[in-house]
């Protein structure tokens, strides 16, 4: 009866989202590294003065840490 109800899951930080928040997370983790990894390139430009290899280096390296978080975090099924 009302007793017998499982308590909904409170989503701690170990869980992985289902459907359409899987999406989210990887479209996130893919932007969001390119972003903080193109701005730190962007800042280096600006320090050494290389004309913008350091952005492109950066971008490069921000999408590769975003797939390598992605099959991370949502790659293993549980």
């Amino acid at each position: 009866m009302a007793g017998d109800q499982k308590p909904p899951s409170a989503g701690g930080p170990g869980d992985v989202p289902s459907g359409a928040g899987q999406g989210w997370t990887a479209l996130s983790y893919l932007i969001a590294g390119m972003l903080v990894w193109g701005f730190i390139g962007w800042l280096v430009d600006r320090w050494l003065d290389t004309g913008g290899v350091a952005t492109g280096i950066g971008i490069v390296l921000g999408m590769a840490g975003g797939v390598f978080l992605v099959i991370r975090k949502l790659g293993t099924p549980q």
